[in-house]
């Protein structure tokens, strides 16, 4: 095992991190996910105005001990985040454990957490991206596959794994219609080393969403997803309901223009992603309520002991 994969892994109760939630993540979700075992993480603009950043940081910093799973934050690196140099002194102040950039790889970045010996994740969409990122220094990959939630790819899990493994061996993180347990032991049997979800927690009692979005997902299925680049210039994707409530139909969306990439504006419509536009993936068949994050991590445990089992069983006739 690698070592850095090592070193994630010695904290967690489940190889799970959970995905960065635009507007939604907060310090409560976060301690949350941290003390049940798997990382917890937040995009650092969810901290509005930038001084509530050093809040959150703080109170992170001071409630997590070694005990609990690290922490993530998610910086936006693309030439749009006006606030992302004054992030990073943040990040490099607090030492944040691990560091999850999006939307460009950048040396700098990487150097200055690497400096307090932060570990960064770089997510990306197909294995071209995945040698940049590594290139610029990133230590791992989150490979965004087709059915995640929010910005996302269109690859097979399978294929994307598959080409990054061949000649990365370092921590390989896997999003993409990741719901349950066994989709957790799916990821790794696959070559990854966690899995990564983010829709299943927008259902949870700690997270800083509208209680219709909340329900939306306990309500939705895979084909309540839709796939756009409307709302923020980069493809997504979508909860159905949200794109009809906001007076769109969702099987003619136009194209965005990613020229104009805003997430706050919401591209080219007056409804705002994430507020109005609800970021959902396609693993949201197995919300069937909200629960307090602790035990949406304990459900997922059981499940993963028991696909674990099933899987040793189904394949010990071929152990040889």
């Amino acid at each position: 095992m690698h070592p850095i994969t090592a070193k994630l892994k010695s904290r967690l109760k489940l190889p799970l991190i959970g995905s960065p939630l635009f507007i939604i993540s907060n310090p409560d979700l976060v301690i949350a996910q941290c003390r049940a075992g798997v990382v917890g993480s937040f995009p650092s603009l969810n901290a509005r105005p930038l001084p509530q950043l050093e809040e959150w940081l703080q109170r992170l910093s001071t409630e997590l001990t070694e005990a609990d799973a690290p922490y993530a934050a998610n910086l936006i690196v693309h030439k749009s985040t006006d606030r992302l140099m004054a992030d990073l002194e943040l990040v490099v102040k607090y030492k944040v454990p691990v560091v999850i950039t999006s939307l460009g790889a950048r040396e700098d970045v990487n150097a200055a957490v690497h400096s307090y010996g932060g570990i960064v994740l770089h997510d990306v969409i197909n294995n071209r991206f995945a040698k940049k990122a590594i290139e610029k220094g990133a230590d791992g990959i989150i490979a965004v596959a087709a059915g995640a939630g929010g910005h996302a790819g269109t690859l097979s899990p399978f294929a994307l794994v598959s080409e990054i493994r061949e000649w990365f061996d370092g921590p390989l993180v896997l999003s993409g219609a990741i719901g349950t347990g066994a989709a957790i032991l799916a990821a790794e049997a696959a070559g990854a080393d966690f899995g990564y979800m983010g829709s299943a927690f927008i259902a949870t009692e700690e997270a800083r969403a509208d209680a219709h979005y909340k329900q939306a997902i306990v309500d939705g299925t895979a084909s309540d997803i839709v796939y756009s680049d409307l709302f923020t210039g980069v493809s997504g994707n979508y909860l159905r309901p949200s794109i009809v409530a906001a007076g769109l139909d969702p099987d003619n969306l136009p194209k965005g223009d990613y020229k104009t990439m805003n997430f706050g504006s919401g591209g080219n419509t007056d409804a705002k992603a994430w507020r109005d536009i609800w970021g959902s993936g396609q693993g949201i068949g197995a919300v069937k309520e909200v629960l307090p994050a602790a035990e949406l991590v304990a459900r997922l445990k059981r499940e993963y002991a028991a696909a674990r089992a099933r899987l040793l069983e189904q394949s010990a006739p071929f152990a040889a």
